[in-house]
């Protein structure tokens, strides 16, 4: 179905989800009209199935506007609605990678970003007073100190939902570190994770570090010392309308496996045995998942959404051709990402 466009969506500065979207757009030049905290608010807008940032306001099959808000779909779904400019290498093992590396970015990399912004006072002290003014900018300073303690109260309450908790945090800390290392390493080579323009997954990293590397002080810091670089590329994805999208600038399939393999075995390290415990707890009924992370205890509570997330990523798998699942088998050997697409459930 034709995209109405300009695309009308809502979010705020602080969601990393917008940040995602409203590069992408720009990247793709997809116009786009962003309502910006409470600039929705009185307007005959319907409301998405689960409150969540972005929320894009888009026609279903019967040409109904309905709230959408899930940024994978949503990027696969403009992919098809919108010529050129594409954010999805056309190489099918590397697009699996692209699939693979957003979904590590929009699932473990949040994880860090939640963690630092209500775990560490400092963060919680800035997010808290910044949070609730990008919501509602014009709101008297009473109603927002109400707000203040109501936002910063309700995320503390919810640090669980990622599975941040004293036990968990220095598996969180240690992979941003890592995370951060390794990416530096990976835009010396090449600019982007797929070569010399974007994909999908680099607007996913890109929109945890919108927070982690630029607005949060404890992570900022963290990146400041260990990665300017990291810290740097945050500013220049952010707004990608002059890059360049020629078909050769996508990476060698050849180079594939020595330029991806640190990544990725940092993915096979936390976010596949963290995703594939969920799954498991969850396919025998259990509402906590107990599983080993990096050598050391993690616990949390079940997590339904990140077992969807998993299959459609092995769904991703079982679409390549036998060719491709094997060439792809051979980039993800010893990083522990194999486990994601072999491994059995139950």
């Amino acid at each position: 179905m034709t995209l109405p466009l300009p695309l009308r969506l809502k979010g705020v500065p602080g969601s990393p989800y917008t940040r995602k979207m409203i590069a992408l757009l720009r990247y793709r030049h997809i116009p786009y009209e962003l309502l910006l905290g409470d600039q929705s608010a009185g307007q005959s807008l319907p409301a998405p199935k689960v409150s969540l940032l972005p929320t894009f306001y888009l026609p279903d099959d019967q040409g109904k506007i309905e709230a959408v808000v899930d940024s994978t779909p949503l990027i696969r779904r403009f992919e098809v609605a919108v010529d050129g400019r594409s954010a999805i290498p056309p190489e099918p093992v590397a697009g699996f990678l692209n699939y693979l590396i957003e979904d590590y970015g929009d699932e473990w990399l949040t994880r860090a970003m939640f963690h630092y912004r209500w775990y560490h006072e400092p963060d919680i002290k800035k997010a808290s007073k910044i949070l609730p003014r990008w919501q509602a900018l014009q709101a008297d300073d009473e109603s927002l100190e109400k707000m203040e303690k109501y936002i910063a109260e309700r995320q503390i309450s919810r640090l669980y939902v990622v599975g941040s908790n004293d036990l968990t945090a220095p598996v969180i800390e240690e992979s941003y570190h890592r995370f951060l290392q390794i990416f530096d390493a990976m835009i010396r080579r090449h600019p982007f994770v797929f070569g010399e323009r974007p994909g999908s997954a680099d607007f996913a990293i890109y929109a945890q570090l919108t927070q982690l590397a630029k607005f949060d002080p404890t992570p900022m810091a963290i990146c400041m010392q260990v990665a300017p670089r990291v810290h740097a590329w945050v500013d220049l994805v952010d707004d990608l309308t002059g890059q360049a999208a020629e078909d050769e600038d996508w990476i060698e399939v050849g180079e594939l496996k020595s330029h991806l393999n640190a990544l990725l075995t940092e993915i096979g390290r936390t976010y596949a045995p963290s995703m594939l415990a969920n799954a498991r707890a969850l396919a025998g009924g259990e509402s906590q998942m107990q599983t080993m992370i990096d050598g050391k205890d993690w616990e949390q509570p079940t997590f339904p959404y990140q077992a969807k997330c998993l299959q459609w990523v092995r769904d991703e798998f079982v679409r390549l051709s036998e060719s491709d699942q094997k060439t792809l088998l051979d980039i993800l050997e010893g990083t522990g990402c194999e486990a994601i697409v072999l491994e059995k459930i139950a």
